[in-house]
């Protein structure tokens, strides 16, 4: 956890290698994913890189590769995996050829980087040309086959038309039009009886639409020809096939009758214009000459549907061998362009030599020196390698934490907000404890939690199994967070149990510790207590007694109890975050941030807040049934004159009834006062603590913490002796450490400014001037004072979110199962299956988000604040298990 809490240690380094070996040593460096390079020639553009060509070939071979992936995807066929990242990056066989043997490319003796393009170039060229050539073949052969059924199609729509309609209609012609080329005339039987009829004939056009363009393009036709037309639709049943898209397409087949030479140019524009495919038919009265047209198109239709079947199964194969290696190659070319990529950012000092600079974790320090040697003895290079630290001053470190798989998700939820300075206290150390805990407080049920815990352990029995998946977005997200979700609902049983509540019903699981004296209880009656208060009898052993589910008051003490537990949790997360502040100011050595800024916070949330929190621990731990009796007037005839519940101690006595001598109205207190009928709490009580009370009333902690600053000096009802001064003195030190959180800072960096500025140079320009050193620290004082007070209310969420989950179940369970249990079984069936909606549409996933969300705040806004700066650089090593997954999730 050490190695949690601050990041890794950072070199800044230098490394001079061969250019020769210097493929093979970031070949073996971005296995180790422990140095982040920095760009040697930020003024060059990516087009006048070095290695800008290889970089542009494997973005050639990435498009190929896409290709094939897309074609694959049209197929329905899945890419097979190239099994596990670290697996591929230790094998060396990363290329499978034509022949199925494997191309050595991890480095070392194997292929080189450009023997490895050029490999793939070839083989991936080839393939692409081959599919790219079934592709237009098979394209051309589905027009083909596109017009032959729609040919069929329409002989068949025409022929069933002329024979149904033809003796209503004198039909001059049905062809494809005169000007395109000649077609049979649709007329009469004898050439005399056309000439004679020639003014009565009409021509038509025949072809086929797009279903969804039929309306339009009637509506056209007819605005067209001002309705000199007369058209029919036939819907064809079969949809046909778009051979650039490969989608399916609904048409039908028409015809138009016409008669005009200028209408006959309009509809064949307008075809053109809807994509209509127009078709020349033969004499409809020549029956023999229709049907050996219509069965020679579909012999034709028959040999093209084979030939189009024979070239969508060849490219099926190739898709499917494609498929196999598709991911492979993918992530080799993925390797080689982040080397040369990476090898854009060295510098050409020297002929034959480059020179790169990078920050490296320390611990890997020396197994990167070990890599670039090893890649340098590998090409029995002479000149030996260079690799050493960079003499300060450096750059601002990156920040890197390593993490496994418990903790990586709790990281990012903290990188989320902001990434930590390098070597700052690591809030999600914290977070990991703290944040299921606080959503547990607010999630508290045992039944809910318990069903969010085994959604956990589910996550946990499928890890391996969803690491090998594509997850999408949202199961991805559940993925890395799969130990928080455990954790979340084990902390959720845990504040269940605390609470004791199970679907909004108590469980009396050690037996109760109150009695109502009879089996069947009535409303009204009340319970007592089965021991003596104080004792271990009297205590349930866990959680809360489950007898104030049945109370008159639970509401009232669920609120108090609950309320009081989020003022608690708040003040203390708080303050640990200011001690965090304290915990940085010593590690960095910042002795003003320490004495100036740190220790006045601690005094002022010392001072009020965790004041409060002593309060209430005082105010649980008081016997306040025996103060309130040591005040309380009672005749010592009376039962309860000898009660053991007083357990006061007077005259150094414990618990020690005092002799009543009668007098006054014949009544004393426990300690011997003798009361005369007109007193008051003062004169009965026997602490002195001063107020009203005298330190025998139980005091109300909001008008005692409120009147600490509103009326310093006065409290009511004080709980111990000389509270009053004390609470004083705490008021003074908290608005004495104000003006020093204020103004003690500047102060002396003011004087430190002035220093270096006699020491320095008149024109050396200064970072900041001592206007903006205030500024800041007027900020920084009031975000934190004003904060403490805002952000303890916000805690307040905790109370609130925990009442509304268990006042929701109640209300799901009185409303939906209580009220129909005594109805019937039907009814009894209705009201469950409503009661399990509403628990797991509102309980189980919309207040499980809420409550996340709400946590999340309360970490982000509550607690990081108090040390947090969330200002640093986050390390982004040279990784090609990174690359590649970010590449597989994508």
């Amino acid at each position: 956890m050490s190695r949690w809490f601050r990041s890794e240690h950072m070199e800044y380094i230098s490394l001079i290698v061969n250019e020769d070996a210097a493929h093979d040593c970031l070949a073996d460096l971005g296995k180790q994913s422990a140095i982040q390079f920095t760009d040697l020639n930020p003024d060059l553009t990516p087009f006048q890189r070095r290695y800008v060509s290889y970089v542009r070939r494997c973005d050639e071979l990435e498009r190929k590769l896409r290709f094939f992936g897309n074609e694959c995807d049209n197929f329905g066929l899945n890419l097979e995996t190239a099994g596990d990242v670290e697996g591929f990056l230790e094998s060396n066989a990363s290329v499978v050829g034509r022949s199925g043997s494997g191309l050595a490319a991890g480095g070392g003796k194997g292929a080189s980087g450009t023997q490895l393009l050029e490999t793939l170039e070839v083989e991936l060229e080839g393939y692409e040309s081959q599919l790219k050539e079934l592709n237009a073949y098979s394209e051309k052969l589905t027009r083909e086959y596109n017009e032959k059924v729609e040919l069929q199609e329409v002989l068949e729509k025409a022929r069933r038309f002329f024979m149904t309609d033809a003796p209503r209609l004198a039909v001059a012609e049905l062809s494809g039009g005169r000007a395109s080329k000649p077609g049979a005339l649709l007329a009469g039987a004898h050439d005399d009886e056309a000439r004679a009829d020639l003014d009565m004939r009409f021509s038509s056009i025949t072809g086929v639409v797009s279903t969804e363009e039929k309306v339009r393009f009637e509506r056209m036709i007819f605005r067209a020809t001002r309705g000199n037309c007369y058209v029919r639709f036939a819907p064809i049943k079969q949809p046909i096939t778009d051979p650039e898209t490969g989608s399916l397409i609904e048409k039908c087949v028409f015809i138009v009758f016409f008669k005009s030479l200028s209408i006959e140019t309009k509809l064949k524009k307008i075809c053109d214009a809807f994509l209509a495919h127009r078709y020349s038919l033969p004499d409809m009265d020549d029956a023999p000459a229709v049907d050996r047209m219509l069965t020679e198109n579909a012999q034709e239709l028959v040999d093209s549907r084979t030939v189009l079947l024979k070239n969508q199964d060849t490219r099926f194969r190739l898709c499917q061998m494609l498929a196999q290696h598709t991911e492979r190659w993918t992530w080799t070319v993925l390797r080689e362009k982040a080397v040369y990529h990476t090898l854009n950012m060295f510098k050409a000092d020297v002929s034959g030599m480059l020179r790169g600079e990078g920050w490296v974790i320390s611990d890997s320090f020396e197994d990167v020196r070990a890599s670039v040697n090893r890649a340098h003895s590998d090409m029995d290079h002479n000149m030996p390698s260079h690799v050493d630290q960079v003499a300060k001053p450096w750059p601002t470190p990156p920040t890197h934490f390593t993490t496994n798989k418990f903790t990586y998700g709790y990281q990012e939820f903290v990188n989320t907000y902001g990434i930590p300075r390098y070597r700052e206290a690591n809030p999600a150390l914290f977070t990991a404890a703290t944040f299921p805990f606080l959503f547990g407080v607010m999630y508290g049920d045992i039944g809910h939690g318990l069903f969010l815990f085994c959604a956990g352990l589910y996550l946990l029995w499928n890890e391996e199994k969803h690491e090998k998946m594509k997850l999408d977005e949202m199961m991805g997200g559940m993925h890395m967070g799969r130990y928080m979700i455990t954790m979340m609902g084990f902390f959720a049983v845990y504040a269940g149990l605390v609470y004791n509540d199970c679907f909004s019903l108590g469980l009396n699981l050690f037996g109760s510790r109150w009695s109502f004296g009879s089996d069947a209880p009535e409303e009204g009656d009340v319970a007592e207590m089965t021991g003596q208060y104080g004792e271990g009898e009297s205590v349930y052993p866990f959680g809360l007694d489950p007898m104030w589910h049945v109370a008159q008051n639970e509401l009232l003490f669920f609120n108090s109890f609950k309320m009081k537990l989020s003022v608690i949790f708040g003040i203390l997360q708080m303050f640990s975050g200011t001690m965090l502040k304290g915990v940085n100011a010593v590690y960095f050595g910042k002795r003003l941030d320490f004495m100036f800024e740190f220790l006045p916070m601690l005094a002022f949330a010392s001072s009020l807040f965790v004041y409060m929190v002593v309060l209430i621990f005082m105010k649980w731990t008081i016997n306040w049934n025996s103060r309130m009796l040591s005040a309380t007037c009672l005749d010592p005839a009376s039962d309860g004159w000898g009660s053991a519940d007083y357990q006061e101690t007077y005259n150094g006595e414990t618990g020690v009834w005092a002799e009543c001598d009668g007098g006054g109205d014949g009544t004393c207190t426990p300690w011997g006062y003798v009361c005369q009928g007109n007193d008051d709490t003062v004169d009965k009580c026997p602490l002195d603590f001063g107020g009203s009370g005298d330190g025998c009333q139980p005091p109300n902690l909001i008008t005692t913490l409120i009147n600490i600053a509103l009326a310093p000096g006065n409290v009511d009802e004080p709980m111990y002796n000389g509270q009053a001064s004390m609470q004083n003195l705490l008021l003074a030190i908290a608005g004495i450490s104000v003006p020093i959180l204020l103004l003690a800072k500047p102060y002396f960096l003011s004087k430190e400014m002035a220093t270096h500025h006699h020491s320095a140079d008149e024109d050396e320009d200064e970072d900041h001037g001592m206007g903006e050193i205030v500024i800041h620290q007027a900020i920084e004082t009031i975000e934190f004072v004003l904060g403490m007070v805002s952000n303890t209310a916000s805690y307040l969420r905790l109370w609130a979110l925990s009442l509304a989950h268990s006042e929701l179940a109640t209300v799901f369970w009185e409303k939906a199962m209580l009220s129909t249990l005594n109805l019937n079984w039907f009814a009894t069936f209705i009201g469950y299956g409503i009661f399990a909606g509403t628990t797991l549409g509102v309980l189980l996933m919309m207040d499980v988000l809420e409550c996340f969300l709400h946590a999340l705040r309360l970490h982000w806004v509550e607690f990081q604040n108090k040390f947090f700066h969330a200002d640093g650089i986050r390390f982004a090593p040279y990784s090609f298990k990174q690359i590649l997954t970010d590449a597989s999730a994508s």
